[in-house]
């Protein structure tokens, strides 16, 4: 169950959810090719040597099990990498309420903020150009009288902004 999910008070009514932006998994995605591709030009070379070709010819039994080792340690690394990628997209939740603004980020420690609507003095988003583009960017938050809360390649700004200032602003009239 979703942080977000277990804040609920009875009655609250979840308006608008978002996490970070796909493109968050970059980063982890390129530094998986990487070892990906180290892996298997070591598993080539592993089974040139075993053949007697290519840059290590004469290459020891131990020299070529180290190799297939460092390469399956390789390719765990990228799993991982991958992995901790998709774990830190998920660990951040983002939702409006009929009544506040939930804001958890972190995976092993966690830093949360829950800003009654009343409480909302603005709310700005920060968009690059390649945000705008691919539909990411940063939403800052301002309560009363505090700091700005910033956070960083959120998905769909421009609808949690909306969201929110559609709830400070209260129904629309008949």
């Amino acid at each position: 169950m979703s942080y977000v999910a277990k804040s609920l008070v009875p009655g609250e009514t979840l308006l608008h959810e978002t996490r970070h932006h796909w493109m968050v998994l970059m980063g982890p995605l390129m530094m998986a090719v990487m070892f990906v591709a180290l892996a298997a030009g070591l598993f080539v070379e592993a089974i040139e040597a075993k053949n007697g070709k290519g840059m290590v010819a004469g290459a020891s039994s131990e020299a070529v099990h180290g190799m297939d080792f460092v390469g399956i340690a390789l390719l765990v690394a990228a799993i991982g990498s991958l992995g901790y990628g998709v774990a830190r997209r998920n660990a951040t939740e983002m939702a409006v309420t009929d009544r506040r603004v939930l804001i958890k980020t972190g995976m092993g420690s966690r830093r949360t903020l829950d800003l009654m609507l009343s409480r909302v003095e603005s709310i700005g988003v920060e968009e690059t150009f390649l945000g705008r583009i691919f539909g990411y960017g940063s939403v800052v938050v301002r309560g009363t009288g505090g700091t700005p809360e910033s956070f960083m390649m959120i998905a769909r700004p421009q609808e949690f902004r909306r969201s929110v200032q559609q709830q400070i602003a209260g129904p629309k009239p008949t």
